[in-house]
């Protein structure tokens, strides 16, 4: 700021030092109380090197910023030519104050340097320098004062009193410490989170230091969590992740804003492939395999319907909302932690590149000599490896479309006349049942083979008792754990369905499936009973069936089951009584899934009297006996249980159809979809399930002599095992079906 000034004469300095005027000081001292706002107010137009509050608060603070000294603006006041007073006028054309102090225009502030000092601490709590002379640190751009004390000026009057300075320089002091602290907390005065910070100093080091260390765990865990529960064990954390040396490295040789969004790019990618991991823990559990990123987005779908129907409406909403929550949060948690890592590795810098050497180092030698704890390798690469397995996995799933297609356009009994399909089998009732996740473990695991074993031998029995008989043996479902209707499409259509990309490209096909060729031969009425399913299911006409029977056509009035809308028992009834047990019908073609196994096992139902069944709301009593499955699900053991008790009660209720509805011409071929959930098989990779023929006439067995299946509804453990994609054109070939003069092997 520049402006007008005029050169005065100074009066001379007597030959003698004046009195100290007490009553002058004592004005000077209210004066000062008064804070540098009076001062400001008399100044209209403002003088180099003083600055008035804005927002009314104390001046001492401002004048420690930006003056060189109220002495200095003493001098200044009181001869600048243009100075303004408050009520507008100026001094030539305002009389002299008779009671103006001749200190204020003759005397150098005599107040204590702190007062005058500008404030250069880069800290709010720093204590100015006390060697800090006044007038030192004065504006250099700004015009020099012509008013300026120059050295004929008269000496300062001598203090009357060595406690009033005292006295006045511990309270400028005071005042200068809380102008400080407001200035370094804000504009607003704030000090922290409303203050806390600067009262309890303590507390907020903890807080920050506490904060730091819950950020370095967190990507911590982030790089050394497995994507499989059965992986999480203490040694799995105690390793070196080369992605975080790679990327603490990168972060470290990148300038200040280059690495803040680096920062934020790696906690973002950081907290994806977490999410990545946490859902493939999931599929672990349920499928045993990872999470398909371009197939499997449907199942999400299917896993809530699955949380609807066994915990309600309110669980599905819920653990919907509890998981999108977890993934914001989790971004945002991620990010924040990587940030915060990345600006106190820069704030250390040597002591962070002597570290991320040695990290280095240490992996590189654990690499080479091959160290292990707990038998898992201390150099883990396991993001890496993630990320790798993921792409490949990625241009496997964008190849597979193609792939599929060219298999699917393979189909052996195409150009089979109608009236060759199947000839081994006219007059049959043939009944495809399949019984959800009864798989090998049900027969094979130690914990259940005695008591399911028993039931199937038990069966064999009785049912030779009634005329039948029957082959057993394995076949090697595509799915684990779930995905039935998966391994449905792949038992019927002879081709290895894995996934939801090809169960829709078959059904939007025109390949034949095993119960269609049924259909086209036109010896057989081909109806399906699924009470598993309770919205349109628009593909039951792919599978050549002449009518559908859901859960809502069953006449079933009795409670839902968990999962289950209908038991076993039930829906068998159901079939004979809207089917199966018409009078003059024609040969029947049924596919039949009996659900009561499904997961969550519990509550169960029990076998009951056939004629006690009526609407099924006998059940009601049933559910209200039965187990909880939240609280089944609390320990392992009683999901086996449960489990086990569920395969029974199928099996029970499958035997007890045939011996009291089968006759003469009835042909079961049972199966089941897949292998339960691994709770369930207690690590077993296998994904063999059983496979029955159950058959009066003695030829139908005949025509399968030559595959050498073990006799009875046990298969045996060397049985005969095949992919479950085989059966189709093998079961087609021994009962009559030959192939067309165009068609060619499916190639295996």
């Amino acid at each position: 700021m520049s402006h007008s000034t005029r050169t005065r004469q100074l009066p001379q300095r007597p030959d003698t030092e004046p009195e100290p005027d007490t009553e002058a000081a004592a004005r000077a001292d209210a004066d000062e109380a008064s804070g540098a706002d009076a001062e400001a107010g008399a100044r209209a137009d403002g003088i180099p090197g003083v600055a008035a509050d804005a927002d009314g608060t104390s001046g001492v603070a401002a004048d420690a910023d930006e003056t060189s000294g109220s002495g200095a603006d003493a001098g200044a006041d009181a001869d600048t030519a243009t100075e303004k007073y408050a009520d507008g006028t100026s001094e030539r054309d305002t009389a002299p104050d008779p009671n103006t102090r001749p200190e204020a225009d003759t005397a150098p502030d005599t107040r204590p340097e702190a007062d005058t000092a500008p404030d250069t601490r880069p800290e709010a709590d720093t204590a100015p320098d006390p060697d800090t002379r006044p007038g030192t640190d004065a504006p250099t751009d700004s015009k020099p004062d012509t008013d300026t004390l120059t050295g004929d000026e008269p000496e300062a009057p001598a203090a009357p009193d060595e406690e009033e300075p005292k006295a006045r320089a511990a309270d400028i002091s005071a005042g200068q410490a809380d102008t400080s602290l407001a200035q370094a907390d804000g504009p607003s005065g704030r000090r922290g989170w409303w203050g806390w910070r600067v009262k309890y100093p303590r507390a907020a080091r903890a807080v920050t230091v506490g904060t730091t260390a819950l950020a370095g765990v967190l990507v911590l865990f982030a790089l050394l969590v497995p994507n499989q529960l059965d992986r999480l064990a203490p040694g799995a954390f105690l390793r070196i992740p080369v992605e975080g040396v790679l990327l603490a490295g990168l972060l470290l040789v990148l300038p200040p804003r280059p690495r803040r969004i680096a920062a934020v790019v790696v906690g973002l990618v950081l907290g994806l492939v977490t999410i990545l991991k946490f859902v493939d823990m999931g599929f672990y559990s349920v499928l045993a395999r990872p999470f398909d990123l371009v197939l499997d987005w449907i199942l999400f779908d299917d896993a809530a319907e699955w949380v609807k129907e066994s915990f309600g409406k309110t669980g599905e909403v819920v653990a919907v909302i509890a998981v999108l929550a977890l993934v914001v949060v989790l971004l945002a948690l991620m990010t924040l932690a990587v940030v915060r890592l990345s600006d106190l590795m820069a704030r250390h810098r040597p002591v962070a590149t002597r570290t991320v050497l040695v990290l280095g180092t240490a992996w590189i030698t654990c690499v080479t000599v091959g160290v292990q704890f707990t038998d898992v390798p201390v150099a883990s690469q396991i993001n890496a490896e993630l990320v790798k397995n993921r792409v490949h996995q990625v241009r496997a799933g964008l190849r597979d479309g193609k792939v599929f297609a060219e298999q699917a356009s393979v189909d052996a009994f195409a150009d089979t006349p109608s009236d060759q399909l199947l000839t081994g089998l006219r007059g049959k009732d043939v009944l495809f049942t399949f019984i959800e996740s009864y798989g090998r473990t049900a027969i094979d695991d130690p914990a259940m083979a005695d008591q399911v074993g028993s039931v199937l031998s038990e069966g064999t029995k009785s049912l030779k008792a009634a005329g039948f008989a029957s082959r057993s043996a394995w076949l090697r479902s595509p799915v684990t754990g779930a995905g039935s209707w998966l391994a449905h499409s792949t038992f019927l259509s002879g081709l290895w369905i894995k996934n939801q990309q090809r169960y829709r490209s078959l059904t939007t096909s025109d390949r034949h499936t095993l119960t269609s060729y049924f259909q086209k031969s036109g010896a057989w009425r081909t109806v399906g009973i699924v009470p598993g399913v309770r919205r349109a299911w628009p593909e039951g006409k792919f599978f050549g069936l002449d009518h559908i029977y859901d859960s809502e056509h069953l006449g079933y009035h009795g409670p839902y089951f968990s999962w289950t809308p209908v038991p076993d028992q039930f829906s068998l009834e159901a079939f004979e009584r809207l089917e199966h047990g018409k009078k003059d019908r024609k040969p029947m073609m049924a596919e039949i899934i009996l659900a009561s196994s499904h997961n969550p096992w519990a509550p169960v139902a029990h076998m009951i009297d056939w004629n006690d069944l009526g609407d099924g709301s006998v059940f009601e009593q049933i559910k209200k006996e039965g187990k909880d499955p939240k609280e089944v699900w609390k320990n392992p053991e009683s999901v086996r249980t449960e489990y086990r008790h569920a395969i029974e009660y199928s099996l029970h209720s499958l035997i007890e159809y045939v011996e009291r509805y089968g006759d003469k011409n009835t042909v079961l071929v049972f199966l089941g979809d897949h292998q339960p959930v691994p709770t369930v098989t207690a690590g077993s990779s296998s994904r063999d399930v059983p496979v029955t023929i159950v058959a009066h006439d003695p030829k139908v067995l005949d025509r399968i002599s030559d595959w050498g299946w073990t006799d009875g509804l046990k298969p045996a453990k060397n049985a005969p095992e095949w992919r479950m994609d085989t059966f189709r054109d093998r079961f087609m070939t021994a009962y009559g079906s030959r192939p067309g003069t165009s068609g060619a092997a499916s190639a295996r």
